[in-house]
């Protein structure tokens, strides 16, 4: 893909890139992202795009998402689409609701990018309270699995959908003070597993999971107030492992858990590193 000067950060963080897809990697999938509008959520919407294809940016600050609109139709040649929602209070209806929008506005549905997260507090659980525990799972885990479920039936209507599960390596390997958020990271971990085993053979929809790994990102910092964020990695430094994980590539892979600071592209191994 040619450097794209109106996008200097992706243009930076290409650099460090394992894997060189092509500019049209993504050409005309649609493609759902939770947490479309800040950190890894606004990279990736941007980056998907960039490579061609028509983003759905589900967030819950209409400002955010709006900037992220506006800058993919001011860049691209794609169709985005804003989706104001708060996962905190997603359901049902709402669900089923975004479900037919996109029915009718595409028809299907190749993938879906969950990245919304709440960090919640760190904190030992004898002191955790019980309304920020519940907000986490609600967000982390819960709205994962009712959108995945609710907008399966227009996954299947893709030829390559891709449902990729943003983990981390506190739902992998349990760390003291982390809470509900680890938890929440398991039971992601375990959606992705079952779903994957469930649709093997099945159709052709796959399902990974990925941690991102140290990334700049406003939940980074609050994690870690001491650390200087010029250190940490920027999330277009990682946007090679999400496109191929979206991409005609990775056909194959599915159930993985896959650790974006080890991967070494697609022919290297996919399982996490010991801890």
């Amino acid at each position: 893909m040619p450097a794209n000067p109106d996008y200097p950060e992706l243009t930076s963080g290409k650099a460090h890139w394992r894997y060189q897809p092509s500019s049209a990697c993504l050409q005309d999938q649609v493609i759902l992202i939770t947490g479309a509008g800040d950190g890894i959520g606004r990279s990736a919407a941007k980056t998907f795009a960039v490579h061609g294809a028509n983003v759905i940016l589900l967030g819950r600050t209409r400002s955010k998402l709006e900037a992220v609109f506006d800058w993919i139709t001011d860049h691209t040649d794609t169709e985005p689409v804003i989706v104001p929602c708060d996962l905190l209070v997603v359901d049902d209806n709402s669900a089923n609701a975004l479900a037919q929008a996109i029915e009718e506005g595409f028809g299907r549905l190749d993938g879906i990018l969950h990245n919304a997260s709440l960090l919640g507090p760190k904190t030992p659980v004898a002191y955790y309270p019980s309304e920020d525990w519940a907000k986490v799972m609600q967000v982390n885990a819960f709205a994962p699995f009712l959108l995945t479920r609710t907008l399966l039936p227009l996954l299947q209507q893709s030829a390559n959908a891709s449902v990729v599960m943003t983990s981390s390596s506190v739902g992998r390997q349990g760390r003291a003070y982390w809470g509900a958020y680890a938890v929440s990271k398991f039971a992601l971990e375990g959606l992705c597993q079952v779903l994957a085993d469930e649709h093997e053979n099945v159709n052709r929809v796959r399902f990974n999971s990925l941690n991102p790994g140290g990334t700049r990102t406003t939940m980074r910092a609050t994690a870690y107030p001491a650390e200087d964020p010029g250190e940490v990695p920027t999330p277009e430094s990682r946007m090679d492992i999400y496109l191929y994980l979206f991409e005609q590539a990775s056909l194959s892979l599915t159930g993985a858990q896959i650790d974006a600071r080890t991967w070494k592209g697609p022919q290297a191994p996919t399982a996490a590193p010991a801890s």
